[in-house]
């Protein structure tokens, strides 16, 4: 697609199966191979044939992957164009449900194939499961409400992409606002942060709307798939064999009892140095010294090349797959009108790069994000040689230890942005944030936890069980006169909307993210290869298996949390 910065890329290993000039832009395009592959299994009568056949299954998922991560791209790169949101609409809706029917096939295929024992077993394990799991929980029936559900989310990050406020005879988007909360004229903050608040007020009602259709969706889609309720169904699908609820139930405790008093600690500390009586929600993100706000840069370009000279003082190999995603133009990273909220990275499987797609405004946490999306990326890249698809992508909880970890890593070397005493209060600033969005974590995964086991709930219901988990993880700040944004502030977590229960795995992937970070203090080259490592192994190994591989406990308890929390504090009290 002619929106695409990056144009077309070469595979990464020529296709064997499906012709390098077929077109796939369309089911009936598509099908043959599908019904080719169907046939071929019957055929298989060793366990080399069937492990050429996954190989073969595994290039026409690659390409289909990358035909839509590209539309993916398009549309949220340019929300109001609408070429690109039809080329995404129309995979999502003519391609994408006949992708889930023939891979259901296919998967089902394998499962029944009298080969499937003999695999050997270290090396297909993880597919055998993953496939197996597939089988059992797909419904076709399913397909069309799945579509609905994509649809649903597409138009509320078309809604939040266009939501722009007149600011000092401006038009700003939300994102760019983010800038005024770190101004140290508190007026200029309240106002700045009300007249953004308000806007979201402006769309709550089409927020709940759009949720509850969504909600809707999603117990059908459990109840056609025979569970009791969507949380026991997603923790399935999402592949939770290594933990279940009430391991995260164990996270949300460990929370409050751990973080919360060093996160209210902070927040007392930041109320004192601002001689504030008590903290308001403008309050929060400006730095409470007085000082003025970090501009790490003011040109994007420039962005790139400090950050780049980051991964030249962490890793020559790292730094040369940055270098990469430069020169074929996979970064997509100032913020502009019509573009999607967010960030994220998003990998090209037949060309097996990754793209990174953010908004940055000049911001401290710009720097911070390029970072984590890099980390992602560096993941993407180690494992290119692994040519099963379904093995190149890690879960989800292992994909954000590989982006925590840079953002821990990198942030060593700060001093490519700023001097010495700014590079400090940048590294305490991001030690701070990991204490603020433990609390947050908790407070959505446990939001969603309530919901999809009460599903005949109200919105006021919703609403009073959003606020008291605010009691509980919210921390001591002032909402008077704002409550209606308090009760609301979810709304701007678009996981609860696109990606339901996809978020403790980031309270998940700090704790290893630390301890990765812990490692580097004791023996800096051992922890990086290790890093690295276990990068490399993609998805190919159970989860617990990655995490030792990176030299962090798969443990999320009160017991794990412990000495990571003493060393932020004593971080924290040495970059005073």
């Amino acid at each position: 697609m002619e929106l695409l910065p990056f144009g077309d890329l070469a595979p990464y290993k020529p296709r064997a199966f499906v012709p390098a000039d077929l077109k796939l832009d369309s089911w009936e395009a598509i099908e043959p191979f599908f019904n080719q592959l169907a046939e071929r299994i019957v055929g298989c009568e060793s366990v080399a044939d069937l492990e050429a056949w996954i190989l073969e299954v595994s290039e026409l998922s690659a390409i289909l992957d990358e035909d839509g991560s590209r539309r993916y791209i398009a549309m949220t790169c340019h929300t109001s164009n609408e070429h690109a949101k039809k080329g995404y609409l129309d995979f999502v809706e003519n391609i994408e449900p006949g992708l889930k029917e023939g891979f259901f096939q296919l998967s089902k295929l394998f499962v029944e194939h009298p080969q499937r024992g003999n695999l050997p077993e270290a090396r297909y394990e993880v597919l055998d499961r993953d496939w197996a799991s597939y089988v059992e929980l797909f419904r076709e029936e399913n397909v069309p409400l799945e579509t609905q559900e994509t649809k649903l989310g597409q138009e509320y990050q078309e809604m939040m992409g266009a939501l722009t406020v007149d600011f000092q005879g401006e038009e700003k988007t939300l994102v760019q606002m983010g800038v005024y909360l770190q101004e140290n004229d508190r007026a200029l903050r309240q106002e700045a942060w009300e007249l953004v608040a308000n806007k979201r007020l402006e769309v709550a009602d089409a927020c709940d709307e759009q949720f509850e259709k969504l909600m809707a969706l999603r117990v059908q889609i459990s109840a056609n798939a025979g569970f009791k309720d969507y949380r026991e169904f997603k923790h399935v699908s999402k592949g939770r064999f290594d933990y279940q609820p009430d391991d995260c139930f164990k996270f949300h405790e460990a929370v409050e009892t751990l973080v919360m008093p060093l996160y209210n600690e902070l927040l007392a500390e930041r109320g004192e140095q601002m001689k504030l009586d008590s903290l308001r929600p403008w309050d929060t993100g400006v730095d409470p010294m007085g000082r003025a706000p970090l501009k790490p840069f003011t040109d994007v370009d420039d962005m790139v090349a400090r950050t780049k000279n980051i991964f030249n003082h962490v890793d020559d190999e790292l730094a040369g797959g940055f270098q990469t995603m430069r020169d074929h133009k996979l970064l997509d990273l100032a913020n502009r009108k019509g573009k999607a909220p967010g960030g994220y990275q998003s990998s090209l499987p037949e060309a097996r790069l990754p793209f990174i797609f953010m908004n940055a405004v000049g911001l401290q946490r710009d720097v911070e994000t390029l970072l984590h999306e890099a980390g992602h990326a560096f993941h993407t890249l180690a494992a290119q040689k692994e040519d099963i698809h379904h093995y190149q992508h890690a879960p989800l909880e292992f994909c954000e230890v590989a982006s925590m970890s840079m953002e821990l890593i990198g942030n060593e070397h700060l001093e490519e942005f700023y001097g010495e005493e700014e590079a400090a209060r940048a590294r305490r600033e991001h030690l701070e944030g990991i204490i603020t969005i433990f609390p947050w974590i908790a407070t959505v995964d446990a939001f969603q936890h309530w919901i999809y086991t009460h599903p005949d709930h109200t919105r006021a219901e919703r609403d009073a069980q959003w606020m008291e988990l605010r009691t509980r993880f919210g921390g001591d700040i002032d909402w008077t006169g704002h409550e209606q944004s308090h009760l609301k502030l979810w709304h701007r977590q678009l996981h609860i909307f696109l990606i339901p229960f996809y978020y403790i795995e980031y309270g998940i992937a700090q704790l290893g993210a630390l301890w990765v970070w812990k490692n580097s203090k004791g023996d800096r080259a051992k922890a990086l290869a290790d890093y690295k490592n276990a990068l490399a192994l993609g998805g190919s190994r159970p989860l617990p298996e990655l995490f030792q591989a990176a030299g962090a406990p798969f443990s999320f308890d009160t017991e794990a949390f412990k000495p990571l929390i003493e060393l932020v504090q004593t971080e924290l009290a040495a970059l005073k």
